[in-house]
């Protein structure tokens, strides 16, 4: 027997408990193991994708905001400087969280649940949250302005991804995999609908369904999940007479096209002026005043109209690419928990992405939610580029 037996039968016993070798003790037996990740092809492509959307973004952002900015501040670049130091905050977080070993997040999963639940009841405290368009959302301080329910996304991702992932919660027991899911995403849809912020219900409940599904779980369980999803969506609808109004103009907009109608009208009539070449770059007609939020929601419109259709067909390309570079991404990944936390994330901003591209379109019903890495916004931008860092990072773990 050589001395180097039983160090090997250490390490041997450390990878047993599911770490990942990348986490396991270093040759001389004095600490971890330094992450060291492989420049895989999946982590190109979806690095450049991420990277050709936020510049694209970036760059709309300055034309479509202008005359808002404008008409707040007399400069056309004040929105472009805000969203700018947004853009430099959210690839700094991605960078950091692209060389974390994603295992290292296991420990974060129930504080970052708990603390995101904290800062939706916050937001719902008279003096602490902001409101906006008729819905409270939003954390203030100073200038500085948070929408807790992003950092939600992120945290049912990785509290899902952690408990579905144990060795010890096996799928053929949903008293002790589905239903603790169930719990918290119920938890999450009542304080979202109070704010109320029906966008955020459905990214999440499709996060956790997409995950619940590839996890195995049954699908009866599943089955009464999204049952009262529905419900609380229904609900929602029902109780607020303007998203009745705008359910009732995305089946017939020009029944009312001065006012529940008059966006879907004004979007598409953008990306139908714009062609197949578009206006040029600042072009835009529909963001002088037309099509309100130009620059957030319906940022995709004045992209048709100032680029063209075909520059709008490369934007619904790049998130076809980086939902199927995404998923490969999960499918190699070196464990469960990386297969799902990368489900949950790839699902999370494809989703989005649908239910944005579908509302400018008039395909789906307007329910305020941004189109990733390219409408204007804050915490949004900087989670989901932190987000798409661990994906990254679990890409560079591929087998």
């Amino acid at each position: 027997m050589t001395a180097t037996q039983p160090r090997g039968r250490k390490v041997q016993k450390v990878a047993s408990r599911g770490r990942h070798p990348a986490s396991s003790v270093a040759q001389n037996g004095r600490g971890p193991r330094r992450f060291v990740g492989a420049t895989t092809r999946v982590y190109v492509v979806l690095l450049l994708t991420v990277m050709a959307l936020v510049l694209l973004g970036t760059v709309m952002v300055l034309s479509a905001s202008a005359p808002e900015s404008v008409a707040d501040t007399d400069s056309a670049w004040s929105l472009f400087w805000h969203q700018l130091r947004w853009v430099g905050l959210g690839l700094l977080a991605m960078t950091i969280s692209k060389q974390i070993d994603y295992h290292h997040l296991r420990v974060f999963s129930k504080p970052l649940m708990i603390g995101s639940v904290l800062l939706l009841i916050a937001v719902l405290l008279p003096g602490v949250g902001a409101s906006a368009n008729g819905a409270t959302r939003w954390l203030a301080f100073g200038g500085f302005r948070m929408q807790p329910s992003e950092l939600a996304k992120f945290a049912v991702v990785l509290f899902a991804a952690e408990l579905l992932s144990r060795s010890t919660r096996p799928m053929d027991n949903p008293a002790i995999t589905v239903r603790p899911i169930v719990v918290v995403t119920s938890l999450l849809f009542f304080l979202l609908f109070l704010q109320p912020h029906l966008g955020g219900i459905l990214v999440i409940g499709a996060i956790v369904m997409t995950m619940l599904f590839l996890a195995g779980a049954p699908l009866g369980h599943m089955a009464g999940m999204a049952s009262g999803g529905v419900l609380v969506a229904g609900l929602m609808v029902w109780r607020t007479p303007w998203r009745r109004d705008r359910l009732f103009a995305f089946l017939d907009p020009t029944s009312d096209p001065n006012d529940a109608g008059y966006q879907a009208l004004q979007a598409l009539g953008a990306i139908t002026e714009g062609g197949w070449t578009g206006l040029g770059l600042g072009g835009s007609y529909a963001k002088y005043g037309f099509l309100p939020e130009a620059h957030t929601d319906f940022i995709f419109a004045i992209i048709a109209e100032e680029l063209g259709l075909v520059f709008a067909l490369g934007v619904v390309l790049g998130f076809v690419v980086l939902g199927f570079t995404g998923m490969m991404a999960a499918v190699r990944a070196p464990d469960r928990f990386g297969l799902l936390l990368g489900i949950g994330i790839t699902s999370w901003i494809t989703v989005q992405a649908v239910l944005n591209l579908g509302a400018v379109l008039s395909l789906l019903p307007v329910t305020g939610v941004t189109l990733p890495f390219l409408s204007f916004g804050g915490s949004s931008l900087v989670v989901t580029l932190a987000a798409t860092g661990v994906l990254l990072n679990i890409a560079r773990q591929g087998q």
